[in-house]
């Protein structure tokens, strides 16, 4: 379904437990739906909101960034056939550098009656204490760590941390940009419609990408 300018997608009115798994996501891949399918099933929640950062802080200044707009088209694209996720523009409407802290204050006040779980990866929950206001993080949602198997890293025991074992796919955003760059194979890497957003929007060089996919498949 696309996001249009200024919408916001909205929660059902009976969702109780929501997930909240923030990122860049430029682009999403099947890693991040492989995370969030998997979260929302081991923890039965009743919806995983891929929230998309709008300005990312920690990665400001690093490199040049798509706008939040069509990181946001992308992950909508990703999500919409996929039961129990959808996108957030929530950090687009706030403006600015994106805070989960912000991001869960809204969230409350959105949904009151709901609790809410913040999903990270291990190597963002390691690192919590360097986070914005990470003390409103704790206080306002569970901290959900995603474990890749047989690879556990320790985590600050102050923190009453849920653990989630997800299968470990080596896909990065990082990688993706550098295909579409050097025209490699994308297939099975992110879904069609998500390439689709991407082709109609111009986005990461697509005609490199366009030769990337044998036979003219996406």
């Amino acid at each position: 379904m696309p996001v249009a300018p200024g919408q916001t997608p909205s929660l059902d009115a009976g969702a109780r437990r929501v997930g909240v798994f923030g990122g860049t996501f430029d682009p999403p891949h099947v890693g991040h739906l492989v995370t969030a399918i998997n979260v929302h099933h081991a923890l039965d929640l009743d919806v995983v909101v891929m929230m998309v950062a709008n300005v990312p802080w920690q990665k400001d200044g690093t490199r040049e960034i798509t706008p939040a707009e069509d990181r946001l088209a992308m992950v909508a694209a990703a999500v919409d056939a996929v039961p129990g996720l959808i996108p957030g523009r929530q950090e687009l409407d706030l403006g600015g550098n994106s805070y989960t802290a912000d991001t869960l204050a809204v969230l409350a006040d959105e949904y009151p009656d709901a609790d809410l779980y913040t999903i990270v990866g291990d190597d963002a929950a390691a690192k919590l204490h360097s986070w914005e206001r990470s003390d409103e993080v704790v206080n306002r949602s569970s901290l959900v760590v995603v474990d890749r198997p047989g690879a556990p890293v320790s985590l600050d025991p102050s923190v009453d941390w849920i653990r989630v074992e997800v299968p470990h796919l080596d896909v990065s955003s990082t990688d993706l940009r550098e295909r579409f760059a050097d025209g490699r194979p994308l297939d099975y890497l992110l879904t069609d419609a998500t390439l689709d957003v991407i082709e109609q929007r111009g986005l990461y060089s697509m005609a490199s990408a366009s030769a990337a996919s044998p036979a003219g498949q996406k």
